[in-house]
């Protein structure tokens, strides 16, 4: 059945003993009985088997056992007489030793040892030899006879002597258990089975032994190549002949025992997913054995032969085994069974059975009886009655044994010793307390108890957590661990550790010192403390080894109902992998203040590689009302006894932030309609949308929106029609204003080129331009002048555009101003949102000019205080229930158990076909995330899997031709996606080609694929709906964190508002798939209005450092008042202990708010962005004016100032681009992605230092860096995250070469521009440069370099130069290849470079010289004459195959001395055609100087150029001047 799911093949070969109904087997196993099917009865054994049967009919126990003895060493000694081995198999340990002993003492009295061992022999000698080796002591008895035993209990090396002394014929005589019948392939001639009764402690009686154990022995008679038969002789009771009898003789048929646990089973495969209806079940049992027997021999199973008749494939019988069983486990609260549906649904008892291996009995008597208070008593009695010893009864024999161990173990047994449920627990704590049993029967009771008390006790504590019963938690994790270590709570920990002698345990647990204190305690205290100095030192290794997590927590109220909590454990143990192995498990519970209940609980595993790092958890907890005056944080070990810590969390001066506003209600309007707007042009925008009216939402605001200039801010649900109500204030912006800008402000690059593509169309079609932005000042000031006048922009981009707004008219310009997804706030964009909204409520403020300020967001809690903030009056305020959606969304939370991500992950994948199949209707497009972008993959597969196996042909719609769609397969490149779009299944995510993504898209809005799978990361990206949205886990891998964490909630409400088809649907349906622990907690974000909270305070030195180079900031007050203008200093008095601050009244207020001032002041300065004199005016330094200019981060500024050096060439320029601290937070590093990225970097040329830790994101870009410049191929993930670093990083070094001048450094900062250089074309500065060329190749490089024409072609103007056919001789490449190389080469910068310095003949030294530098593009007459050629490719744009991003070229021209290595002056210039600029610098020292003027290029490598500047300079004045380098970053891309 699993093949037939999974659609992956599993070969299953069946192996036997010969079987009368073998092809019974064979059709349950679906063998193909033609080709399949291999049947040898006896007449096929390699050696004949002559049997004996001998029925002993004795009944006492001792005459029986004297007879047995008497019957086998009779048949011993004809078999010895014969020369023969015989091998005797008996049922217990000790049944071995005493068999041993008789068979020996026999042959002792009756004379007869030397048939077994001559005196003469060289065996004797042999066996006298190896007599010291042994440890048994029953061996060593027998063994100088020539007999021996073999079982489990004997050590490896005995086990392994007899079996090397019986191969070598040197022992006679063996007497094994039936290990060495299943366990060693260890022939003889004769096979005595001496006794078929073994005691079965499940059923708690004697039994027979199973066929399978009968005929497994008797193979073992006879040796192949060396005997002509074997012969095997069975000794039973008189009344068990005639069954052993048909039983070899092949008479009775092989029986299913399934209907005997099939509730127990069923569980399993519901719980498993395999089966969730009732007619899966029917479906399930047909691929039974059981079946099988059933349609064979009917009657045995109680099936009449006129139900046969009329059923003949017995669906009625199945379906009446099934019913019976479902109501058995409902009844044991283990599924909840619907008898309508027929639905069957795991519950969280029924997960814990399944895992566990639990009967169903067992679990219902747990249901019944557990407590939230039990003692110990109690859960040993309670343990007592589980369903799994409901047949171990007290024997006579055994009664006098256990009333002894009832006074000798610790905790009072109630019942007497009589009765069954008193002997397991004896037994129970008999096996901790390590005391010895006498009678074998007892023995194996004792083993069976403590190898179900394993299973047992976990699943009470499985239980316990899930009903949140914090005491029952604790102990039966204590029993847990008692089990398995074997040793009691009150018994000193040090057992635990096995090298501890019992002496040393004893006189520990004789002293009255706290375990807490040990630690404490130095070798010579514990050396004392036993009485045994030389142990000091041992112990104390030990004590220190023992596993201890030390605890800090800090907690934030949310709202008044929820806690979150930052918890910090440290470990403050010595960690073994020898003691700990590789991982240890913690549990971290959370308990009210009583310690009964509890409010949380999560597992955190400790691994042995960052074992001694710092580890942070986040979680949330609910406010109980009344508040409760602390909880208490306890972490407990799940092996160590004692091994916990407690942490109390004191409410005593927690201030609960202020109740929220209620919402705005949704009034009952009649909807507006399109042609409310009264303007024709207007109207036909949505006209071309199918839209005919404006939803409830959007009509309820329409009025503030378009009729009025007021600020607005409208919170509703995502997939309301939000952008609509951006849409009405644009509109409104155009029919009224003649001049000013209007800018629409979103989060991220997807969303932007989103709304850029519909309004390029919807604004276009009324001649409105539409710019956006690229993130480059220049640029970006040039689009805002060009006629523009709605501008789309992220929240980085507009943040970079917008600092320095006094010197930029454009920035001043704006009148409206739009600020989308407002709820970002409290994400990972939220600190720049805040500070990008409060400079365009200050900009407005310092301009005393009118800026509309639209938000827009998801339901917020607190919208009143955002509005206020924005400067929202109460009527523009609208902040609608996450409820009140124009289409209604179904939301269904599905939660899962498992505490392995894999594991979980691998569970949802039934449930989301299911949801599929059930939710999604008939032909209705689906969208699913998922937590990766390999998920996606897998997700896919899954899905065509299930499609196939149950026949659902729903994923496939019917507006498409095969031909076209044969055709759209083929040119898929992933391979995956060739498998699983012809059955409607597609997936995208950020690493696959442009190609592959488009095409999916399009068949995705086409609805010719039914589903579409993507990472959670491209749920912006995304520009399509669906009439389904499943979520599949809403945790994913954080790599620096090194852990599994929550998805942003905005990104959740996002993936939510794609549920969602205006004019199409009726309602959505949304499906949430994810851990039982956040299951709470997401109803409580998802169901109600989402609280933001600011998290500026965490970001505030790069935004301080920005204003205080604008001069914004120039004093304390100054930013003290600029924090005032941020949505911080209002949520400070509303939620004071979330940003810990004690309490709100205005002293505080004032204390934290200078003392957080003070401390990013500290910062800076220590940094050297900033500086602070001693009338505390503040004012810019060159570093800062560098951070802020280029938007880096003032800890890059930091590390690249403290790292550069004089002599710095590219190797160490990468490092220190490498350690930029964007990458820390931009770069991404997925699960077990260090060891391919331990490969990749063992291949580079520079190589990473042995220390390198690969989970770091900083360590991951030097390597994506590295593998760029080498061009090693990627895999998609990588790829896409190299496309990020190599964004970021020309950035970045254009800041780095900042800083290397403002040093004066020349070669350095050379190094620094190659490097830029490399980044574009993706090559080493030492690779050929006619690499950069597209689709060139070594070869063809090598090609060009032997080629003997009239001259070397070195670079790319001599390809240009070549005649047409040697040029394609050479190259040899197809003509498209050809286009893209002729197109490179027009575009490769040909640039002429002229100079002049000015009052060249009067140049004094320690003066002002100026040089005028002309660059000159040369390029054909007829290369630009096409204005549409231009545009599409303008003069200056890079063309470059390796690098992705949309760049303009750029050109530094620098003035330095290579002799002093010594840089003068720089300036940083852009090239269409024609550029001019001026270098100024100061003249050095009277003399001659040969001086150096470099034209090096950011983009391309081979056309940098450098000319000698001669200067003479005379001697001044004052000559003491210096030739400081300088460095004018403003004016970079002139």
């Amino acid at each position: 059945r699993g093949v037939e799911t999974t659609q992956e093949p599993v070969r299953i070969v069946g192996l036997s003993a010969t079987l009368p109904n073998y092809g019974d087997v064979a059709a349950f196993l679906r063998v193909d009985p033609d080709k399949g099917l291999f049947f040898f009865d006896n007449s096929y054994r390699p050696v004949p088997l002559q049997q004996q049967y001998v029925g002993v009919t004795e009944k006492r126990a001792l005459q029986r056992f004297r007879i047995q003895n008497e019957v086998c060493y009779e048949k011993v000694v004809q078999q010895q007489k014969m020369a023969n081995q015989v091998l005797i198999f008996v049922h217990s340990r000790a049944e071995c030793a005493k068999t041993a002993k008789a068979l020996r003492d026999m042959a002792v009295d009756k004379d007869e040892t030397r048939l077994f061992v001559r005196a003469d022999s060289a065996t004797r000698e042999i066996l006298q030899e190896e007599l010291p080796n042994v440890k048994a002591n029953d061996l060593r008895d027998v063994l100088p006879y020539g007999f021996a035993t073999h079982h489990a209990g004997m050590t490896r090396g005995d086990r392994e002597l007899v079996e090397d002394l019986f191969a070598d014929h040197h022992v006679r005589v063996l007497v094994s258990t039936a290990t060495l019948a299943w366990g060693v392939n260890l022939p003889a001639h004769s096979v005595i089975i001496k006794g078929t009764q073994i005691y079965n402690p499940k059923k708690g009686r004697w039994q027979e032994l199973s066929p399978l154990d009968v005929m497994q022995m008797l193979g073992r008679a006879g040796r192949p190549q060396y005997d002509s038969e074997g012969e095997g002789i069975i000794i039973t009771a008189h009344s068990e002949l005639q069954y052993y009898l048909s039983l070899m003789n092949l008479q009775l048929p092989v029986e299913s025992q399934l209907i005997k646990t099939l509730a127990d089973h069923l569980n399993a495969e519901i719980v498993l997913g395999a089966v969730q209806t009732i007619k899966e079940a029917v479906e399930w049992i047909g691929y039974s054995f059981l079946y099988v027997r059933m349609l064979r021999n009917p009657a045995l199973y109680g099936i009449s032969d006129e139900a046969l008749r009329t059923d003949p494939l017995l669906r009625r019988r199945r379906l009446d085994l099934v019913h019976s069983a479902a109501c058995v486990l409902e009844k044991s609260s283990l599924v909840c069974y619907d008898r309508r549906s027929g639905s069957l649904q795991s519950t969280s008892l029924g997960r814990v059975a399944s895992h566990y291996y639990i009967t169903h009995e067992s679990m219902n008597i747990y249901n019944l009886h557990l407590k939230p208070t039990m003692t110990d008593i109690e859960l040993l009695r309670l343990f007592s009655l589980s369903g799994e010893f409901r047949h171990i009864t007290v024997r006579e024999e055994e009664k006098l044994e256990l009333y002894k161990l009832a006074g000798r173990v610790p905790i009072p047994v109630k019942e007497s010793t009589d009765e069954p449920s008193a002997k397991i627990n004896v037994l129970l704590q008999a096996y901790i307390s390590s005391l010895d049993l006498e009678g074998f029967a007892l023995s194996a009771d004792m083993t069976f108890v403590q190898q179900s008390a394993a299973r047992i006790m976990r699943a009470l504590f499985e239980i316990s957590l899930r009903r949140g019963w914090s005491h029952l938690t604790k102990l039966t994790l204590s029993f847990s661990i008692m089990v398995q270590v074997r040793v009691w709570r009150s018994q000193s920990p040090m057992r635990q550790f096995r090298t501890v002698p019992e002496i040393i345990s004893r006189k520990l647990e004789r002293k009255d010192i706290e375990w807490s204190r040990y630690f404490d305690l130095k070798p010579q205290d514990l050396g004392e403390l036993v009485g045994v100095p030389k142990m000091g030192r041992t112990l104390h290794k030990l004590v220190h080894q023992f596993p201890r997590l030390e605890l800090s927590a800090t907690v934030q109220p949310i709202t008044r109902s929820m806690l979150r909590v930052e918890l910090t454990l440290v470990a403050d143990f010595e960690f073994d992998v020898k003691i700990h192995d590789f991982t240890q498990l913690f549990w971290i519970l959370v308990e009210d203040v009583d310690g009964e209940i509890l409010l949380h609980h999560e597992a955190f595993l400790l691994k042995s590689s960052v074992a001694e790092e710092e580890h942070l958890l986040t979680f949330t907890v609910p406010i109980l009302d009344p508040l409760s005056p602390h909880y208490f944080i306890r972490i407990l070990s799940d092996k160590w006894l004692h091994s916990h810590a407690v942490m109390p969390i004191s409410f005593r001066h927690l201030v609960l932030p202020a109740k929220f506003p209620p919402p705005t209600e949704l009034l009952d309007l009649q909807p507006m309609q399109i042609t409310s707007l009264q303007n024709k042009a207007l109207s036909n925008i949505y006209f071309r949308r199918s839209y005919r009216e404006f939803n409830p939402i959007q009509t309820q605001s329409f009025t503030e929106l378009f009729r009025t200039d007021h600020n607005v801010l409208i919170c509703a649900p995502s997939g309301s029609g939000k952008t609509v109500c951006g849409e009405l204030a644009i509109l409104n912006f155009l029919s009224t204003m003649k001049e000013g800008l209007c800018v629409y402000v979103v989060p991220n690059d997807e969303l932007a080129d989103q709304i850029y593509e519909q309004w390029m169309l919807d604004f276009g079609s009324i001649n409105q331009q539409v710019v956006k932005l690229t993130g480059e000042s220049g640029p970006d000031l040039k689009l805002m002048g060009g006629g523009a006048r709605i501008i789309v922009s992220t929240v980085k981009q507009w943040d970079a555009l917008s600092r320095r707004w006094k010197q930029r008219r454009a920035v001043k310009n704006v009148v409206l101003f739009i600020a989308d997804e407002l709820h970002f706030l409290g994400g990972e964009e939220g600190p720049t949102y805040e500070v990008v909204i409060s400079r365009m409520r200050f900009m407005a403020a310092q301009l005393q000019k009118k800026i509309r300020m639209v938000g827009l967001s998801s339901s917020l809690a607190n919208a009143r205080e955002i509005g206020e903030w924005m400067g929202v009056h109460p009527k523009g305020l609208f902040n609608f229930s996450p409820k009140v959606r124009p289409i209604p969304l179904e939301i269904y939370l599905q939660s899962f158990d498992m505490q392995n991500f894999s594991s979980r992950l691998l569970a949802m994948g039934k449930p989301v076909y299911n949801a599929v199949v059930r939710h999604g209707g008939v032909a209705k497009p689906v969208m699913v995330f998922v937590p990766s972008q390999r998920q996606a993959q897998l997700t896919a597969i899954d899905l065509m899997t299930f499609s196939e196996t149950f026949g659902t042909q729903s994923f496939v719609t019917n507006n498409r031709s095969n031909e076209e769609f044969a055709d759209v397969t083929k040119a898929f490149q992933e391979p995956t996606l060739r498998q699983v779009v012809p059955v409607g299944v597609g997936f995208v995510h950020d690493g696959m080609s442009v190609q592959d993504y488009e095409s999916v898209m399009t068949l995705y809005r086409e609805e010719k694929i039914r589903i579409l799978i993507a990472p959670q990361t491209l749920c912006y990206k995304l520009d399509t709906t669906a009439s389904l949205v499943i979520i599949m886990s809403t945790e994913s891998y954080d790599g620096k964190e090194r852990r599994y964490v929550d998805h942003p909630i905005a990104s959740m409400l996002h993936m939510m508002g794609k549920a969602c088809r205006p004019l199409v649907d009726k309602s959505g349906k949304c499906v949430i798939l994810c851990h039982t622990p956040k299951k709470e907690h997401l109803k409580k974000l998802l169901y109600e209005p989402l609280p933001i909270e600011s998290h500026l305070d965490h970001y505030l030195h790069n935004h301080i450092n920005s204003e205080i180079v604008t001069r914004t900031i120039t004093s304390m007050q100054d930013a003290v008042d600029y924090i005032t203008w941020t949505l911080l200093y209002r949520r400070l008095t509303k939620n004071p202990n979330y940003y810990a601050l004690a309490g709100h009244s205005h002293t505080q207020l004032s204390e934290h708010i200078s003392e957080m001032i003070e401390t990013v002041l500290a910062d800076l300065i220590e940094s050297k962005c900033c500086f602070m004199d001693d009338d505390f005016a503040i004012g810019p330094l060159n570093l800062g004016m560098i951070a802020a200019y280029y938007y880096t981060q003032y800890t890059t500024i930091e590390v690249i100032a403290s790292s550069v050096r004089a002599k710095m060439k590219v190797r160490g320029i990468i490092e220190i681009l490498s350690a930029a601290s964007e990458f820390s937070t931009l770069l991404p590093v997925r699960h077990q992605e260090e060891k391919y990225l331990k490969i990749i970097a063992k291949k580079l040329p520079n190589q990473l230092p042995q220390t390198a830790l690969y989970h770091d994101p900083n360590t991951k870009a030097n390597i994506l860096l590295q593998s760029h410049f080498s061009r090693m191929p990627l895999s998609s993930d990588l790829r896409s995250d190299q496309i990020l670093v190599l964004g970021e990083s020309l950035r970045l070094i254009q800041a780095i070469v900042d800083v290397i001048s403002s040093n004066g450094w020349l070669k350095p900062a050379l190094a620094a521009m190659e490097l830029s250089q490399m980044v574009v074309q993706g090559l080493w500065n030492k690779d050929n440069i006619l690499l950069q060329i597209p689709h060139f190749t070594k070869d063809i490089v090598a090609r060009c370099e032997a080629y003997k024409g009239k001259g070397p072609i070195e670079s790319v103007f001599d390809i240009l130069s070549l005649e047409d056919d040697v040029r394609n001789d050479l190259l040899q490449l197809p003509d498209r290849k050809m286009v893209d190389v002729a197109f490179f080469c027009n575009n490769y910068p040909n640039v002429e470079v002229t100079f002049e310095v000015k009052e060249e003949d009067d140049v004094i030294s320690g003066e002002s010289v100026q040089v005028v530098v002309r660059l000159e593009r040369e390029a054909d007459d007829d290369d630009y004459n096409d204005e549409e050629d231009k545009e599409s490719w303008p003069p200056g744009k890079v063309c470059s195959s390796r690098f992705s991003h949309t760049k303009m070229e750029g050109w530094w021209i620098i003035i330095g001395n290579s002799t002093t290595n010594t840089l003068l002056s720089i300036k940083r210039v852009g090239l269409e055609k024609m550029q001019q600029t001026t270098l100024e610098f100061i003249a050095p020292e009277a003399g001659d100087h040969n001086l150096t003027l470099f034209c090096m290029s950011d983009s391309y490598l081979g056309c940098d150029q450098e000319y000698q500047v001669s200067l003479s300079v005379a001697a001044g004045d004052d000559s003491d001047s210096n030739g400081d380098g300088s460095s004018d970053s403003d004016d970079g891309n002139v």
